[in-house]
Order: structure tokens, then C-alpha cells, then sequence
């Protein structure tokens, strides 16, 4: 008689613990995909920075144009806005581009508000012409 009381407990059982490593999975899968996201705009703040600060260009502003060029094309357009003030810091006499990004990341949980907010910033010291 004991056997009958555990009738179908194995069916419960699954669906407890299937649950239970679906959302760990996808809470996993949620991590990795904000550290990527925030990796690639921070590569792009840091080439922004770098083209900015190039002695053909030397203009903050077209490296901000980059790095949102940059953001577009790997992971799209809705992600991600770049700015880039005037060179205000200064290095041993030089001035420093600064390209800031900023996005919103994005989550797997369709019906949630949109998620937190990430900052990558990128330097470079501009080249003397």
C-alpha cells in the first residue's frame, strides 16, 4: 500500500526542479549577456577615444561618431549613445579624449521594464599635430 500513496510524484517532482534549473539557466544566460554587451561598448568608447584622438582627426566629436558607428554595427542602433565633450583632462601636458557610452541592457524577461543602465568611458591622450 505504500507504493500507491507515491503514484505519480515523479511527474511533481520534474516539473519542481525543471523550473528550478530553467530559471537558473536563464538567469545565467541573462549575466553573460550584459558582460558582453557592456565588453563591446566599452572596446567601442575605448576606439572611439582612440580615433578622436588622432592627429587627422582631433575632433571628440567624431570619435563619439565612431563608437556609435561602432555600437551599430555589433549590436545595434537602439543600444547605445556616445558622447564626447571637449578634452578637458590633461596628461603630463597633453590633453585626453574622453568618449562616454551609454546604454540600457537588455533582458531575456520580455514582459520586465527596461534594465539597468551600464557606463563605459574610453581615453586617449590626443596626438600633437
Amino acid at each position: 500500500m505504500a507504493g500507491r500513496r507515491d503514484r505519480g510524484s515523479a511527474a511533481v517532482d520534474f516539473v519542481l526542479v525543471g523550473t528550478l534549473v530553467t530559471l537558473l539557466f536563464l538567469a545565467i544566460l541573462q549575466v553573460a549577456i550584459d558582460y558582453h554587451v557592456r565588453n563591446v561598448l566599452a572596446a567601442c568608447a575605448a576606439e572611439g577615444a582612440r580615433y578622436a584622438a588622432n592627429a587627422d582627426v582631433a575632433d571628440p566629436q567624431a570619435g563619439a561618431d565612431k563608437a556609435n558607428e561602432l555600437i551599430q554595427r555589433s549590436l545595434g542602433g537602439a543600444f547605445a549613445h556616445a558622447t564626447a565633450p571637449a578634452p578637458q583632462d590633461e596628461v603630463a601636458g597633453a590633453p585626453v579624449v574622453t568618449v562616454t557610452v551609454t546604454a540600457r541592457l537588455p533582458l531575456l524577461a520580455w514582459f520586465l521594464p527596461v534594465g539597468p543602465t551600464v557606463r563605459a568611458t574610453g581615453h586617449a591622450l590626443m596626438e600633437p599635430r
